[in-house]
């Protein structure tokens, strides 16, 4: 169970007063044009996207985990060296289509935030598209459960992820109920149970 601002302390409903707020902030990033200010592809956007979601909820918003993360029996980078790794991520080149999408899957490797890193990067990925191709990822037109498979080989082949967000492609860059799936529910995989953690 994490601590949180509201003092939830029911994991399920957590999960559900996080989703409301982070879509509610995430409607807000679209409507002030202030996703568009940022500098697409650096860590700091990315906390920036992550800390306007989440801030409401919980203190860490926007900082880096200070807990090693794992999921199955995948490690995320480890805290010793996860500062070292977002540097050499952020200076990944970003001009084309399999750029943009190896440099999302060395960041979903990274796993810098303790909680909304999946909702956190699609924005981020969206916003590198966006700048550097003029498209952005129509996420009603991605299969669940083919992403989440796709995510969790990543790491070794990255073809699969490259191939299932190519299909989804469009240039409907301005389209708000477009956007707004980037944070449907149905997208994260970030169940309070699905981690293990350890304490530094």
């Amino acid at each position: 169970m994490l601590d949180n601002k509201l003092g939830i302390t029911d994991p399920v409903e957590l999960a559900r007063i996080e989703e409301k707020l982070s879509k509610k902030k995430a409607l807000e990033l679209f409507e002030s044009g202030s996703l568009d200010e940022l500098d697409a592809g650096t860590f700091e956007a990315l906390a920036r996207i992550h800390q306007h979601l989440f801030e409401e909820i919980y203190d860490f918003a926007g900082k880096m985990r200070n807990v090693n993360l794992a999921k199955g029996n995948f490690r995320f980078a480890s805290v010793m060296y996860l500062e070292a790794a977002l540097k050499i991520i952020e200076r990944m080149p970003q001009s084309t289509y399999d750029e943009i999408i190896e440099k999302y899957v060395e960041m979903n490797i990274a796993h810098p935030f303790r909680e909304g890193n999946g909702r956190s990067a699609r924005i981020w990925i969206d916003l590198m598209l966006k700048k550097e191709l003029h498209q952005v990822i129509d996420w009603s037109k991605v299969d669940k459960d083919d992403y989440l498979l796709a995510m969790e080989r990543s790491p070794i082949k990255d073809i699969e992820i490259k191939h299932i967000l190519k299909k989804a492609l469009t240039d409907e860059t301005h389209n708000r109920e477009l956007y707004m799936k980037v944070i449907d529910a149905s997208y994260y995989y970030e169940g309070y149970t699905m981690y293990k953690v350890e304490e530094l």
